[in-house]
């Protein structure tokens, strides 16, 4: 069964009282695709929505108990990727890179049968995309006017298997803040020493930076940006991403509950 068309771009979970100076981005877990669109896919393969960062939103849905606000895209990215910049600008020049509306998969499969028009295009600049941006920049502003300095997280999780982009992932979490332009090292620091205290294999910006979010919120000091890329076989079956695995699940989220409690604590001081 396909979802009901979503009332806005975007669902926002508030945080619980007492909030803490976070914000979580999830662009890239969003699966509403309107008809029209759907049926200018190239395969019923795209119509299953390859590149999805499946269930990722309800994975970190423990997140507004911990007093952490999330915003999370209801689109999905073949319609307008929030993580993208609509201008065509290179996060990664020279590599190959999904666009605003991608073309292509990471396989390189084509996503539609021809290609979007610039007027389409912008429409959906205006419609998904513009809404998004405006109300995470607004959350941004409001952290940043009540805590002084915010901790942005841009959140998705990522195949294993090699494309067209990376080999065979190894690590399970990687960190980027592109290079360091969009956290201090101390932040950054934080999250790795977060994520391998409960486990985790991290990679800190290789073969992922950071996108568009990370890239463009992150100003340091007062806002600091970090991209999480978790590899999806941490928390489920990668033959069957659709599809939640119980057992991955709930290590999966007992696991992130600890690296979350690490980094409050470690804002904190």
């Amino acid at each position: 069964m396909r979802p009901d068309p979503p009332a806005k771009p975007w669902i926002l979970r508030p945080a619980r009282e007492p909030a803490q100076p976070i914000l979580v981005s999830i662009p890239h877990a969003g699966i509403f695709v309107p008809d029209p669109i759907r049926a200018r896919f190239a395969s019923q393969a795209i119509g299953r929505l390859p590149m999805t960062d499946w269930h990722l939103d309800q994975l970190y849905d423990f997140l507004p108990e911990m007093g952490i606000a999330s915003l999370v895209a209801t689109y999905s990215r073949f319609v307008a990727d929030c993580n993208r910049p609509p201008d065509g600008e290179a996060l990664y020049p020279g590599r190959f890179e999904t666009g605003f509306v991608p073309t292509e998969t990471f396989d390189g499969d084509p996503i539609w049968s021809s290609p979007p028009d610039p007027e389409w295009i912008g429409a959906q600049k205006q419609a998904v995309w513009q809404p998004y941006q405006d109300r995470l920049d607004a959350l941004i502003r409001e952290w940043q006017l009540r805590f002084g300095q915010v901790c942005l997280i841009d959140a998705h999780s990522v195949s294993s298997a090699p494309n067209r982009i990376t080999p065979r992932l190894e690590a399970e979490i990687y960190l980027g803040d592109r290079d360091g332009s969009s956290a201090s090292s101390k932040i950054r620091a934080l999250f790795k020493n977060a994520f391998e205290a409960e486990g985790f294999k991290v990679s800190v910006n290789h073969p992922y930076k950071g996108g568009y979010i990370t890239h463009h919120y992150g100003r340091p000091p007062h806002v600091m940006a970090i991209q999480i890329e978790m590899a999806e076989r941490v928390y489920l079956d990668e033959d069957e991403p659709q599809v939640r695995d119980p057992n991955l699940w709930h290590k999966t989220q007992s696991r992130l509950i600890g690296v979350f409690t690490r980094l409050i604590q470690g804002l904190r001081a």
